[in-house]
């Protein structure tokens, strides 16, 4: 299997929030052995624990030359950057299991459906689907991007390990309330999620402890980096996603 190689250390830094740059592959250690992540493209990376692949809103605009096809794929929403059909049926094999909300569900067959609140195991992978939705965006007075209850950011717990994604979302009480979060993916890209200076104030509010700014395109990140640079604990890692 073709491992995309380090270009730089994935260790955990001590002290005030650090921000490293620019490795396509990370190796995160847990109780279970490690857990690699590879960011893609946009909302798309995989994830790879106990010889098992995960992909997570696969796209078509991604390079997925000599990645493996998927065990589980996650999916968010049912907006193209994130539900790609085409992209689903080029990575997925008979025994690949699909998790998506039920908005996607109508499009993707055979998908197990997990609303906001709900959770399951799979592959001794605890899902927990959260939700990710629009409090004031959207495309004109009183229309909003992503509506509560259509789309599921996820948190996984793999090797003891507290994984989340936020998938399409502005700064919700949901996020901020979340507990004990090791690795966290959160987007920002204005008008249809938050500009980075609010994904900084909410990653405040849970602490991760480490953070990776994703489905950010043209967004300034060292507004988000600033936003959390006086807070211990919490390691800012940028990635290569465009």
């Amino acid at each position: 299997m073709l491992r995309r190689k380090l270009v730089l250390s994935s260790l955990l830094l001590s002290g005030s929030c650090a921000v490293v740059l620019a490795a396509q592959q990370d190796t995160i250690p847990t109780a279970d052995g490690p857990l690699k992540i590879t960011p893609i493209k946009h909302a798309s990376l995989m994830l790879e624990f106990k010889n098992k692949i995960i992909h997570v809103d696969p796209w078509s605009e991604g390079d997925y030359t000599g990645l493996p096809k998927a065990d589980l794929i996650l999916i968010t929403d049912i907006h193209g950057d994130h539900m790609d059909p085409a992209k689903i049926k080029e990575i997925r094999k008979d025994s690949t299991v699909i998790v998506a909300p039920a908005a996607v569900a109508k499009t993707v067959t055979g998908a197990v459906v997990l609303n906001n609140g709900e959770s399951k195991t799979i592959d001794g992978v605890l899902i927990e689907a959260i939700p990710m939705y629009n409090l004031v965006r959207g495309p004109s007075p009183g229309k909003l991007f992503h509506d509560k209850g259509r789309g599921n950011g996820y948190v996984l717990t793999l090797g003891g390990r507290h994984l989340y994604l936020s998938g399409d979302t502005e700064c919700i009480p949901e996020m901020k309330a979340l507990k004990n979060i090791d690795i966290a993916f959160v987007c920002m890209n204005l008008p249809y999620t938050m500009p980075p200076e609010e994904a900084g104030q909410c990653v405040k509010a849970f602490m991760p402890k480490i953070v990776y700014p994703y489905h950010y395109r043209d967004s300034d990140l060292s507004v988000f980096t600033n936003a959390l640079k006086s807070e211990k604990g919490v390691e800012v890692r940028l990635r290569k996603w465009y």
